[in-house]
């Protein structure tokens, strides 16, 4: 997040992990809710992400081509990029 505490304005660049605490918390409880066998493994996890954070369409954590938060998708095993990306 950017800005000051009064005027707090969100980074069309950042992950959620990026952002405060609480934000960073939350990630961890919808994240934990996929089963283990159901996960990519760390290092798919961060080209996924990497990938993300170089594209156009990621807006404030979240790909406007289909509207997720792009660490829950890329957390997902089987999940895949909607523009092909990954």
């Amino acid at each position: 997040m950017t800005g000051d505490d009064t005027n707090p304005r969100i980074c069309k660049r950042c992950l959620i992990r990026d952002l405060a605490e609480e934000d960073r918390n939350n990630l961890r409880k919808y994240l934990d809710v996929i089963k283990e066998p159901d996960r990519t493994d760390p290092a798919r996890y961060e080209a996924r992400l990497a990938v993300c954070l170089s594209c156009e369409k990621m807006n404030a954590a979240t790909c406007t081509a289909c509207g997720c938060y792009v660490e829950f998708r890329a957390y997902a095993k089987n999940s895949h990029c909607p523009l092909k990306k990954w």
